[in-house]
């Protein structure tokens, strides 16, 4: 059984800073590579960030230098720091569990809204 819940989406003005955490069931963020991906209204989903088990990191183009992603295996909860946002950053974000040989499990995702 995998679940994850994401938190920490709001309303903030561009320049600002958020952080989204998303909690996992079953001590899973450390034996998992965990990423997040957004999706704007009318766009397609794309990928953000990840982290492996083995705590490589990679960042898409368009966050790099402004986001974080990072992990805390005790409180199973995977975090994004946002900072310098964008209107351009606005969509609903989602957490993304991923295993060898299974399927990804995805969170319900939360919003993130950055006004001018």
């Amino acid at each position: 059984q995998v679940q994850l819940v994401e938190s920490g989406g709001g309303l903030v003005q561009a320049g600002g800073s958020l952080r989204l955490s998303c909690a996992a069931s079953g001590s899973i963020v450390g034996s998992s590579t965990m990423r997040w991906y957004r999706q704007a209204p009318g766009k397609q989903r794309e990928w953000v960030a990840g982290i492996t088990r083995g705590d490589d990191i990679n960042y898409a183009d368009s966050v790099k230098g402004r986001f974080t992603i990072s992990r805390d295996n005790a409180k199973n909860t995977v975090y994004l720091q946002m900072n310098s946002l964008k209107p351009e950053d606005t969509a609903v974000y989602y957490c993304r569990a991923d295993f060898p040989f299974r399927s990804g499990y995805w969170g319900r995702g939360t919003q993130v809204t950055v006004s001018s």
